[in-house]
């Protein structure tokens, strides 16, 4: 049976309107079978701009946010194609002046490290280190300031930071800049038209613009892009056609349409297979690749990326025991809650797989013991508190440092409903889906909580 476009282009349309997004971008790819050509099905809703009106359509562009991290992670695994480095190793062969706090941890980190999340290197700098092409070079002589979340290996945190490390790796190693080889290791290859690093090659396309509020009445964000440095873990601008191009080589293990190999076999085998554990299974996904997160979907495989700039929010997924992967680009509202409605719908009807039930606390209330987590907990760009407020235990977040600027709101309060124990559930105002928050001990007694794909550490004293 072929893609129904109009009845994805309604579901597009509905969903999109009853979430508060101002505008929209769907693909869906289906792998041909048996000599059959593949299917794709591209729609697009709303605007691109709710102060301008300029519809939204197929081939504008739109930030597909963290979604660029695998993108970045496979230029890295073409390098190991080359051999001009391994997964061990240490970041600082690569990059003699890569410096952080801890003399012995600048030794121990890996490109392995990175890849995964798990290197401990606070992850949310935002700083802007200029427009030039030594934007990396100087993002990471910044890393020598900045905390430690976690012991190296530990545990696993989201971090942005390794993804522009990794991007200076490849600066050094290609002898060109992050934009300048991702453009022919990776866009070239697979045909890309509409996949652009900078703004300035963005803005020849119709392209899509952030709302910080949806609905009907929405706020378009403060500025239109994150800082050049953030730009291998975050910056790159496409269409959901060109995004499902680079799905489809994950898909058929390196090789792009026209044959040509991209990435070797095992190392597009590698992205996707087991690296390490996630501390709560529950926000993306229960284990991670390399760039890649992995899904368990009752008891079906599936991989993919989320993207979060300002205002705009992506979605890949996918299937590969179907060959089917869908891709999502918004600019606004409760995007979250449009993805899941819509990928339940897709897959299912497409693959007979459902996605796991959403999180949300238990029909009966249950009571859990707050005292053994209550207190602060803190990372350079964040501060939580956690604390009953009117008897009921309540989650305070604060947003500090640059990207607070660039939040509308800094401080956010939560009533967080008990799940299990060491285990909360919270719903940022105005959404339908819920947020993990999970309290958890390393082996060596530090206390964490894990919010937001993050792991903050508990202040003492």
């Amino acid at each position: 049976m072929t893609l129904d476009q109009a009845h994805w282009q309604n579901r597009l349309d509905e969903l999109a309107a009853k979430h508060g997004v101002p505008g929209a971008q769907l693909g869906i790819l289906r792998l041909g079978t048996d000599g059959a050509d593949d299917e794709l099905l591209t729609a697009a809703t709303g605007v691109l701009h709710a102060g301008t009106g300029q519809p939204a359509t197929t081939d504008s562009v739109w930030q597909i946010g963290s979604i660029s991290k695998v993108w970045t992670a496979t230029v890295i695994m073409q390098l190991v194609d080359e051999g001009a480095l391994t997964l061990q190793t240490p970041v600082a062969e690569v990059l003699p002046e890569f410096r952080l706090r801890d003399p012995e941890t600048t030794a121990a980190v890996t490109v392995w490290h990175l890849l995964t999340h798990t290197s401990g290197i606070d992850g949310d700098l935002f700083t802007d280190t200029g427009r030039g092409d030594d934007a990396l070079e100087k993002y990471v002589a910044l890393l020598a300031d900045v905390a430690h979340n976690h012991p190296i290996g530990a545990t696993w945190s989201y971090c942005n930071a390794g993804y522009s490390v990794l991007g200076r790796i490849i600066e050094v190693l290609t002898g060109q800049t992050w934009d300048q080889a991702i453009k022919a290791k990776l866009f070239a290859p697979l045909g890309l038209t509409h996949t652009t690093t900078l703004p300035e090659e963005a803005m020849v396309f119709a392209h899509a613009m952030g709302h910080v509020k949806g609905g009907d009445d929405p706020v378009i964000a403060p500025v239109w892009g994150l800082p050049r440095a953030v730009g291998p873990a975050g910056l790159i601008t496409s269409t959901v056609s060109d995004v499902l191009a680079f799905a489809r080589m994950h898909l058929l293990g390196g090789l792009a349409s026209d044959g040509t190999r991209v990435l070797s076999a095992d190392s597009a085998e590698a992205m996707s297979a087991y690296q390490t554990d996630c501390p709560e299974k529950l926000l993306l996904g229960d284990s991670w690749g390399l760039g890649w997160f992995r899904c368990d979907w009752h008891g079906h495989r599936a991989y993919g990326h989320d993207g979060n700039t300002i205002g705009q929010a992506a979605f890949l997924r996918v299937l590969p025991e179907a060959g089917v992967a869908v891709a999502l680009t918004t600019n606004g509202g409760h995007t979250h809650d449009l993805h899941v409605d819509l990928y339940d719908e897709i897959f299912s009807d497409l693959t007979g797989v459902r996605l796991p039930e959403p999180f949300e606390p238990p029909a009966e209330p249950v009571t859990t013991d707050l005292a053994p987590y209550a207190g602060t907990y803190a990372r350079e760009s964040v501060r939580m508190e956690v604390l009953e407020e009117d008897g009921k235990p309540t989650l305070r977040v604060t947003v500090i440092g640059p990207i607070a600027e660039l939040e509308g709101t800094p401080v956010q309060i939560y009533e967080m409903t008990p799940v299990a124990p060491a285990l909360y559930a919270v719903r940022p105002e105005g959404m339908e889906s819920w947020v993990p928050v999970t309290f958890y001990s390393l082996p060596t007694g530090e206390e964490y909580v894990h919010y937001g794909a993050r792991a903050t550490p508990k202040k003492h004293g």
